[in-house]
């Protein structure tokens, strides 16, 4: 980067993303590192300023570099206007960070770092995936393999559409695999979330070493991680809130030369700028957000092909209901969530003793952090009404009103 600041976290996570966003809205590159990283670390990124973020004690060494520094113990602490002044007449940095330079950056090194190697794609169809893809497409065309696994814990109808997606839309080289008796074997009798997320992790992986060995000699593996996974991971310092079944999740050992992750500096927005730069049409850059494990983080508790079967219906029906109203592109992401709780109801005059579906939809610029969307009342009851009358083994909806944080947007 031709310029860059650099903000150190002294235990304010949100607070220390917080500042990252607002100097890249402002046109300066920006990363986060934690306090305790080495001078010799924060010498070799050649930062234009160093900002602390947190309530922490300030390190003396890193206010003797000579790099101008300010300190934010507060989010209030470092409004808009000081952030401004501080960037362009403190430190002199220029506004030259934009998405178009470094989409085309980050295409070129890709091409000079991979040269005329194989590569591997893990291709989930989402859009983190899809735009990594693209991006590794552009750099290096025919060298590039994308491998679709279909782990049985796809949404409705997801896997035909991702792979229809991706023959017809990209015309890359793609590989279907069904795996699903291998992940819900693996999964079988497994209940607590991490757990679930490393099994899944690691299976992945083994999946793309086995249709590796069949393609012949493949040097990189790419992967669609993006700089949440990473700080929610738990990395350099930063404390665990989950882990990515693609960062937290992966094995100690895998049988490719690196794993290449084009995107893992970038916030879902960001993201999405850079599919819009590099061609990709709206309707996918836009799609909603899915996670790497799929429903496996969506159902509570154990895995059961029949636990699955209920919450692909109810959450087809969600998605469905919220773009009828007209809503699909002002929620950041919503879906449909079956939790290990039955409760008494009646149904067709009958007692039932059925689970209770959840009902997830967030209002986010970043991910970071998320509030809960004001869906109508009668949007929210059309919802409830089909569920219970049209998927069997629901007798109960609920809607979650909890902002992250505290809360995740996903569930476990």
């Amino acid at each position: 980067m031709s310029e860059m600041m650099l903000v150190l976290d002294f235990g304010g996570q949100s607070h220390g993303q917080l500042i990252v966003r607002r100097v890249r809205d402002l046109g300066v590159y920006c990363e986060i590192l934690p306090a305790s990283v080495s001078v010799s670390r924060i010498q070799g990124k050649a930062p234009k300023g160093i900002i602390l973020a947190g309530t922490g004690t300030v390190a003396p060494e890193v206010m003797e570099l000579g790099i101008p520094s300010h300190v934010a113990a507060e989010p209030s602490a470092f409004e808009l206007e000081c952030l401004r002044e501080f960037l362009y007449d403190t430190c002199g940095c220029n506004h030259t960070w934009k998405m178009e330079e470094y989409a085309a950056e980050t295409v070129k090194e890709l091409r000079e770092k991979i040269g005329d190697k194989k590569v591997l794609c893990a291709l989930s169809g989402g859009v983190d995936s899809t735009v990594a893809a693209v991006m590794i497409h552009q750099a290096i065309g025919s060298q590039l393999t994308c491998i679709f696994v279909d782990h049985g814990l796809l949404r409705k109808n997801e896997a035909d559409d991702v792979e229809r997606m991706c023959r017809e839309e990209f015309q890359m080289n793609l590989i279907r695999v069904d795996a699903a008796d291998r992940f819900l074997d693996k999964l079988a009798g497994v209940d607590d979330p991490e757990r679930k997320r490393k099994i899944i992790g690691e299976e992945f992986i083994r999946v793309f070493e086995d249709e590796a060995k069949k393609i012949g000699t493949v040097d990189f593996l790419v992967q669609g991680t993006i700089y949440p996974d990473i700080i929610e991971s738990g990395t350099e310092g930063s404390a665990l809130v989950k882990s990515h079944h693609n960062v937290g999740g992966l094995p100690d050992v895998v049988e490719f030369e690196e794993i290449i992750e084009p995107l893992r500096l970038l916030f879902k927005d960001e993201v999405r700028r850079v599919g819009e730069v590099l061609g990709i049409a709206p309707a996918l850059v836009w799609r909603q957000p899915f996670p790497g494990p799929g429903l496996g983080v969506r159902v509570i508790g154990e895995i059961t092909r029949e636990k699955l079967a209920i919450l692909r219906e109810a959450d087809a029906i969600f998605r469905e209901e919220i773009a009828k109203a007209g809503l699909d592109r002002e929620i950041g992401q919503y879906f449909a969530i079956l939790t290990n709780l039955r409760s008494v109801g009646v149904k067709h005059e009958v007692r039932t003793y059925d689970y209770t579906v959840g009902l997830r939809a967030v209002v986010t610029n970043d991910f970071m952090s998320a509030d809960f969307a004001r869906i109508p009342y009668e949007v929210l009851g059309q919802v409830s009404n089909r569920i219970v009358h049209e998927v069997d083994g629901v007798n109960r909806v609920v809607y979650d009103v909890t902002p992250k944080p505290p809360a995740t947007i996903e569930w476990e």
